[in-house]
């Protein structure tokens, strides 16, 4: 973990309430399915928010306004972030075979891309569903395209793509490992559906963000797991619903 000041370098919409920050600093310890802390002026507690990209010095990440935090976030255009870095386990990209799949609902997307990129540079072909109630909060369709990967979309509504949730979507791909981040009733669905073992990333209300309060702590077949630093990320075969 590293306590850092990150620049605002761009923070843009990308749907009515989902906008896209990136941030120049150092990047040198972020890994796929990491997140990061930050820190706001007035707000007691920081704001867990999971690494999208970083790359070049430039940490990207992909937020949802929902409360207090992320409207203050939402009205940066400039100025410099304190920021917690490496926090999380993060995606054990060996345990994948060439074929993954890669399942994100919703703000569940952003930590897909960076293990997309990471695998495709291993050269592994890569499969991705992206899971959104209706066609106005779609985002970053054309980027995982971009980095060659095979996508698909659902949309509750119908009005995108193919109809349903993303286990409709799961019987349709050949897949030998499943990668998963979304809303908790996405990943039991996505556990019952998957023929493969996978790791599966978890949110929780975090206090602090690296282990000290026990906050956010989860049953597993190992014992309690801490979110917040022996996950997010957990493996298939350990979780307790």
């Amino acid at each position: 973990m590293k306590q850092l000041l990150f620049q605002i370098t761009e923070n843009i919409k990308l749907t009515d309430n989902v906008m896209r920050m990136r941030l120049k600093g150092d990047t040198s310890d972020i890994t796929a399915g990491q997140f990061v802390n930050i820190k706001l002026d007035g707000l007691f507690l920081r704001r867990p928010i999971s690494v999208c990209d970083c790359s070049d010095g430039i940490l990207t990440i992909i937020y949802k306004i929902v409360g207090k935090g992320t409207e203050q976030m939402a009205e940066m255009k400039e100025g410099t972030l304190d920021v917690l870095t490496g926090l999380g386990n993060g995606y054990d990209l060996s345990r994948s075979t060439d074929k993954p799949l890669l399942i994100g609902g919703g703000v569940g997307v952003p930590p897909m891309y960076l293990l997309a990129k990471k695998l495709r540079e291993q050269g592994k072909e890569v499969s991705v569903i992206l899971g959104f109630n209706t066609k106005d909060e779609i985002f970053y369709e054309s980027e995982f395209k971009a980095l060659g990967c095979n996508v698909g979309v659902t949309t509750v509504d119908g009005s995108y793509g193919t109809k349903g949730f993303v286990t409709t979507l799961m019987e349709e791909i050949d897949y030998g490992y499943t990668y998963c981040c979304g809303p908790e009733p996405m990943l039991k669905a996505v556990y019952k559906a998957s023929k493969t073992s996978g790791q599966y990333s978890f949110e929780e209300r975090m206090g602090c963000g690296f282990g000290a309060c026990m906050g956010c702590s989860c049953k597993t077949i190992t014992g309690y797991k801490r979110i917040c630093k022996e996950g997010p990320v957990l493996e298939k075969e350990e979780i307790l619903w």
